[in-house]
């Protein structure tokens, strides 16, 4: 089961680094760059990092470019989206931890699940869960009511499907949880395992890919805004 579930993550982990370098080749601020360029970039590098990292972290730019959010159903800004993107984003990445922290203690440590309800791998899970139940049920509200003219219409179908893959991911794994004492364990045991390797394959392939090519993105505009500015005017 883990050879299988790790072998999914991994390919998805390879496909996106591999799209991710080759995006990043194709538009690095290095490529044709001459020996005084490369210099700034390489001393730009550090600070800009941290830069998009942080962006990333608080998705700055969801706040609209005026920190008054986006717009949904009307021409009024709302940081609903970003809100949600919080929740959703933050969810998956405690549901990871709780996967990473219950493998290591059964591996390394010996200890079986399942764990109380007071061990890191059940608070993280849960909190994660609730995370990743919120978030993607308020970005699926707003889909719905999102004015068509916000949006490419051809696109709603993969945004809806991602959001609710995640969201199948998110209340399986809550049932589970709850169920896990109970003769309907085996059941939403394999229900829950099934969302999350669909999960893992459709990840580079999804909408979740737009969040690798994105910070790529933003360390791009953090690096070349540090970059001496060189205006070519001509001989007139």
């Amino acid at each position: 089961l883990v050879a299988m579930f790790g072998s999914a993550f991994g390919f998805a982990v390879l496909a996106l680094t591999i799209g991710v370098v080759r995006f990043w080749r194709g538009v690095s601020p290095a490529a044709g760059a001459d020996a005084a360029t490369r210099a700034a970039i390489a001393a730009a590098r550090v600070p800009a990092a941290a830069e998009a990292a942080i962006d990333v972290a608080t998705l700055r730019h969801l706040g609209g470019g005026h920190g008054e959010g986006c717009n949904e159903a009307d021409d009024r800004f709302t940081l609903a989206r970003r809100r949600f993107h919080h929740l959703t984003a933050y969810g998956f990445l405690l549901c990871f931890a709780s996967t990473v922290v219950a493998t290591f203690m059964h591996y390394l440590l010996g200890l079986d699940a399942p764990y109380g309800w007071a061990s890191p791998p059940v608070i993280l899970g849960t909190l994660g869960g609730i995370g990743l139940t919120i978030g993607p049920t308020g970005l699926l509200w707003l889909n719905l009511r999102r004015d068509p003219a916000q949006g490419d219409p051809d696109q709603r179908p993969m945004d809806r499907g991602f959001v609710a893959l995640l969201l199948a991911v998110a209340l399986t794994g809550l049932l589970l949880l709850g169920l896990r004492e109970t003769r309907a364990m085996p059941f939403w045991l394999a229900v829950h395992l099934g969302t999350v390797i669909a999960l893992f394959v459709t990840l580079p392939y999804g909408k979740f890919a737009h969040a690798a090519y994105r910070a790529a993105a933003l360390l791009k505009h953090a690096v070349e805004k540090r970059l001496p500015r060189r205006f070519d005017l001509g001989s007139d």
